[in-house]
C-alpha cells in the first residue's frame, strides 16, 4: 500500500474509532483510569493522565455523530474504488 493523503486520513478515523469505543467502566477504570481518579484540585495543573481522559470523553460526545457520517463515506469509497 502506498502512502497516500487517503492512507492517512483513513489511519486518522481508525485511531478517532479507537478512541471513540473505549468504554470507561469496561475498560478505562480496569486499567486505572475510570472517572474517579481524575479528580483535581482547584487551581492545580492538571496532569497528562486527567488530560488524556478529558480528551477521551470529549471524542466521544462530540465525535460520535460525525464519525457515523465519516465512516459511511469511507465504506462507500472502498467499495466504488477498491
Amino acid at each position: 500500500m502506498a502512502f497516500t493523503l487517503y492512507a492517512l486520513i483513513q489511519t486518522a478515523i481508525l485511531l478517532t474509532n479507537a478512541i471513540a469505543v473505549l468504554h470507561e467502566e469496561r475498560f478505562l477504570s480496569k486499567i486505572g483510569w475510570g472517572a474517579e481518579q481524575s479528580i483535581g484540585g482547584f487551581g492545580d495543573e492538571p496532569g497528562i493522565k486527567s488530560q488524556l481522559l478529558n480528551l477521551i470523553r470529549s471524542v466521544r460526545t462530540v465525535m460520535r455523530v460525525p464519525l457515523i457520517a465519516v465512516n459511511s463515506v469511507c465504506i462507500v469509497l472502498l467499495l466504488l474504488f477498491g
